[in-house]
């Protein structure tokens, strides 16, 4: 007899999902099962972090325009400790192309900073 539990992160509802002998229970809409079933499959995560900027103490927040692997977030976030944006940047602007194929962009424009 297996059993799992998720929470649900699709909707602010948050349900408590079981998947017990392959049977879904717990969740309040259709969006819940598609959830569970694609967590036990092949689990993916939107990767938001900071990265360091080229001569500034700041540091810039970014994230992945796409989904990653759950398994492979830690690799991209060991590429990302060693990646150093350039000034300026506009939000939207790809920083980095993870070994995934999945582009981190910036999250935020920044200006560089007036000496």
């Amino acid at each position: 007899m297996s059993k799992a539990e998720f929470i649900c992160i699709h909707c602010p509802v948050g349900c408590k999902i079981i998947v017990e002998n392959e049977e879904i229970m717990g969740n309040e809409c259709k969006r819940g099962e598609e959830y569970v079933i694609q967590e036990m499959k092949n689990a993916k995560r939107i990767l938001t972090t900071t990265v360091f900027i080229e001569g500034e103490q700041r540091m810039l927040p970014v994230k992945s325009d796409g989904e990653i692997p759950k398994e492979l977030i830690k690799d991209c976030m060991r590429e990302l400790a060693k990646v150093k944006a350039r000034l300026p940047v506009k939000r939207g602007d790809v920083i980095y192309k993870t070994s995934t194929g999945i582009n981190i962009i910036a999250t935020r424009s920044m200006e560089k900073k007036q000496e």
